[in-house]
């Protein structure tokens, strides 16, 4: 008898739940929002700190369920500061294409703004203090 009725019951309840249903599976709830990333340098300082914390407690012989609720909050974190590298570096991608394109043209002051814009952010990215960007002419903001 229950069955015979399951389809209908299966059916009843997809009616029932509706939009809540899908909502249900597809969101996460957004209770912890993490440490913002405005900046670059902010985005690099919490990805460092917090994969460390977050290795840290990976090594650990038993993780607990406070360990899990850390690491559930540390990523929260981690995504923003990922976003926020995530998108200064599409803009250092098209800076690139820029010093490209001018050394195609031979735009050689283009090639000079642009080039340095773009070592001034692939150095805190890569902080090589080999690359000196400050000190190519016409650097400027």
């Amino acid at each position: 008898m229950i069955v015979k009725n399951l389809p209908v019951f299966i059916v009843g309840m997809l009616f029932i739940l509706g939009p809540f249903g899908s909502a249900l599976a597809s969101e996460r709830p957004d209770h912890f929002r993490g440490k913002p990333a405005e900046t670059l340098e902010a985005a690099l300082t919490n990805f460092t700190e917090y994969n460390k914390e977050l290795a840290a407690i990976l090594k650990k012989e038993e993780i607990t369920s406070r360990d899990m609720a850390q690491i559930h909050e540390l990523t929260y974190t981690l995504e923003n500061a990922l976003n926020k590298i995530r998108s200064d570096l599409d803009g250092l991608a098209e800076t690139l294409e820029k010093v490209h394109v001018a050394s195609e043209r031979a735009a050689t002051d283009i090639a000079r703004i642009k080039g340095s814009a773009y070592l001034n952010l692939a150095d805190k990215i890569i902080r090589d203090p080999s690359v000196p960007s400050q000190e190519i002419k016409g650097n400027g903001p």
